[in-house]
């Protein structure tokens, strides 16, 4: 990693509940289902009381899953989803924007759970700043990346290291980004990822050419959110779903 960093995020930005305070919480690795589940429960404790942050920030892996956004084309499969399940691979359609994405270990999963209002960002403006947030990261490792204009995401030299789909209601987000660290890239033949026929999809392993400590990836995330976003963190202790 070019510019390691380790922070105790529990001592970062220390200080009482306040407007811009987002609480970060490390998931490990969890079932889609679970993982929905985790966002509902952020959702309602936002909308719940005015004393509560202005939202959540779960990191996590997914055990093997296609999700397809609300624009996805079930003609997008490449395998029938009898044969992709059989196989392992859960398939859920998803309320999220976008279309067909695979997730599975070895790719941080990023779950904003976000009071926009309260944070005063808009929808475009929000999805701009994930990718900033991919971005940064990505040059931790001095790999270069950038957006692609009318595909939400983040690539480098052509090839796809990051996708994003997010829901937005009365304010709150849910859903997030997908950062390729040491994914299994084989895993995308399954689908057309993101609709895109001709899209080369890679990770950080796979440009660097060598394994990636997915825990200093997901150090360099979380201050780099917290830069990005201009929020305070305050980490909890990853719980048991």
């Amino acid at each position: 990693m070019g510019n390691s960093r380790n922070i105790d995020y529990n001592y970062r930005h220390m200080s009482e509940i306040h407007r811009n305070q987002i609480v970060c919480e490390y998931l490990r690795t969890i079932s889609y289902k679970d993982g929905l589940k985790a966002q509902d429960r952020a959702k309602k404790s936002i909308l719940s009381s005015l004393d509560k942050p202005s939202g959540y920030l779960y990191l996590l892996e997914h055990f093997p899953v296609i999700t397809n956004g609300r624009f996805g084309s079930d003609d997008n499969y490449m395998l029938p989803v009898e044969q992709i399940e059989k196989l392992g691979v859960e398939v859920h359609r998803s309320d999220r924007g976008g279309e067909l994405t695979y997730h599975g270990p070895g790719q941080l999963v990023a779950y904003p759970i976000l009071n926009l209002r309260s944070l005063n960002i808009g929808v475009k403006k929000y999805i701009s700043l994930l990718e900033q947030v991919i971005i940064d990261t990505l040059s931790d490792y001095d790999i270069s990346s950038e957006r692609k204009h009318g595909y939400p995401g983040v690539w480098t030299n052509g090839h796809k290291i990051a996708s994003i789909g997010v829901s937005v209601k009365n304010g709150i987000t849910m859903h997030g980004s997908a950062l390729n660290v040491s994914t299994d890239l084989d895993s995308f033949s399954m689908i057309v990822p993101c609709g895109i026929s001709d899209v080369v999809v890679t990770s950080i392993a796979k440009v660097l050419g060598k394994p990636v400590n997915m825990h200093e990836v997901i150090d360099s995330f979380t201050i780099h959110f917290s830069d990005v976003f201009g929020v305070d963190m305050k980490t909890k202790t990853a719980r048991t779903m």
